[in-house]
């Protein structure tokens, strides 16, 4: 017991300083580590069609966007219960701006994490989500079929692609995830955190015309950081002496 409560301090502190920077410009101007994106976001003459509000400055490519419109990025199969039927259209159309979001947005900088996967080097980690964009999307999708929760984790993978583990059963959405707070959370490993709308939060839907209103989220997010590395900094001694006492405690027990 004294080896795990030693282990948890030690990484408490590190955990707290664990964004990727602690330059906010970097911060605010990031592209994912992945596939398709860009090493830096800038503006795109034109992207495809739902991909477009992020024209004026993104992470993707006008290539990219049309592929995620009219080809299979990454081998993903949205119709693996189609022996049920295949996703509507009105589902997939919400998946489909998803991936937009993921392909094209720069304000992910503040829950960037690094991960090891073939298709990426770095993920997003409970982004807030509005409210409203959750229940649209679940709204969508909930009497469209899938066989499990965790989209990331859980799917059996071959050369053509995703399919259903063994022993799963097609469901419908609102079987599966019950609630558009755990689908939102869920489908995507933690991807995402529901959050009220009169909270900060980001959009997935928005006119790019009259610009994009995630750059104010990630500019809030960067802020906090920033209040709390100063906070972490100037309590640093005294993080250090509590850690150091623990240590000594647990010497004389044992």
């Amino acid at each position: 017991m004294n080896n795990i409560i030693y282990l948890h301090l030690l990484f408490i502190f590190p955990m707290i300083m664990s964004q990727l920077s602690n330059d906010p410009d970097q911060l605010l101007n990031w592209c994912l580590d992945g596939k398709h994106h860009k090493s830096r976001p800038g503006p795109e003459e034109e992207l495809y069609k739902q991909c477009s509000p992020w024209a004026k400055r993104s992470c993707c490519t006008h290539n990219t966007t049309r592929n995620a419109h009219h080809s299979n990025l990454y081998n993903f199969n949205y119709d693996h219960c189609s022996h049920k039927k295949n996703m509507s259209e009105d589902c997939r159309r919400h998946f489909r701006q998803d991936l937009c979001f993921y392909e094209c947005s720069p304000n992910v900088g503040p829950w960037t994490v690094k991960v090891s996967m073939k298709i990426r080097n770095e993920r997003f980690y409970q982004v807030p989500l509005c409210q409203s964009d959750c229940i649209a999307w679940f709204s969508a999708c909930v009497d469209d079929y899938t066989c499990i929760d965790n989209w990331v984790s859980k799917w059996v993978w071959s050369k053509q692609g995703n399919s259903c583990p063994h022993g799963s059963e097609c469901r419908t959405f609102r079987e599966v995830f019950e609630t558009e707070k755990n689908f939102c959370e869920k489908v995507w490993d933690d991807a995402w955190k529901y959050t009220p709308d009169d909270q900060p939060c980001m959009r997935l839907w928005f006119d790019g015309e009259k610009g994009n209103p995630n750059d104010n989220i990630a500019k809030l997010k960067v802020q906090e950081l920033i209040r709390l590395n100063r906070g972490v900094r100037e309590k640093g001694g005294i993080f250090v002496i509590f850690i150091m006492i623990a240590i000594n405690m647990m010497t004389i027990v044992q």
